[in-house]
């Protein structure tokens, strides 16, 4: 069992990556809330690359959530195809639009309990896109949060959700920078085959395990 972080630990690794990441953002390229929340839906098992690559014909194609509605399935597919799953999340983007246009009068809505019931989005989704679009107090664990969480001893929960409880819990303030420092910091230097331990690490003394970690 993973050595669990003590609350000076914590309280420095906090500090550490505020200042590390003061001015973090999404590396997903959009131009405003209907396109984030495409972006962060597709993001889901690709890479924020492959995203960038696929949704510039995207958003042309389909500007707005009523053009989205209207859409041809095959069309939608055609355009997303090298994104992993794209059969069943070109099925979800029209239902998201569709949704979006019925209930919503065409507003993406910035409310968790209201983003949740649009098709694709699910709690991480609708956490990164209330974090990035309007800095909320909120958590969200990808593949690289949940690894560097453990990694630092900050949660030795087995799956995604319990690991975001145990962080806001620990954290408790500035979540929106949080966790857009710890998915960088994931992604690129405590990665989960040859992390930059003693080239990049500002965080090495705190680590308690260079095991891969995945959540169930």
């Amino acid at each position: 069992m993973v050595k669990k972080a003590t609350k000076k630990e914590i309280d420095s690794i906090k500090s550490a990556f505020l200042t590390h990441y003061n001015n973090a953002v999404t590396e997903l390229n959009y131009r405003n809330v209907y396109e984030l929340v495409i972006a962060v839906a597709l993001s889901a098992q690709c890479t924020d690359k492959r995203v960038n690559l696929i949704t510039p014909a995207l958003f042309e194609a389909y500007p707005t959530p009523y053009a989205l509605a209207k859409a041809n399935i095959e069309h939608v597919k055609s355009l997303i195809q090298s994104c992993s799953f794209f059969n069943n999340k070109a099925i979800n983007l029209l239902a998201m639009a569709k949704r979006v246009v019925e209930i919503y009068g065409g507003e993406i809505p910035l409310d968790e309990k209201e983003l949740v019931t649009l098709a694709g989005v699910g709690q991480k989704t609708a956490h990164v896109v209330l974090i990035e679009y309007t800095g909320a107090n909120l958590m969200a664990v990808d593949t690289h949060v949940f690894r560097v969480s453990h990694r630092l001893g900050l949660s030795d929960d087995l799956t995604a959700i319990a690991t975001e409880e145990t962080l806001v819990k620990k954290f408790k303030s500035d979540l929106h920078q949080l966790h857009q420092g710890m998915v960088l910091f994931g992604r690129y230097i405590c990665t989960a085959k040859n992390p930059k331990c003693d080239t990049e690490c500002f965080l090495s003394q705190f680590c308690k395990s260079k095991d891969g970690f995945k959540p169930r």
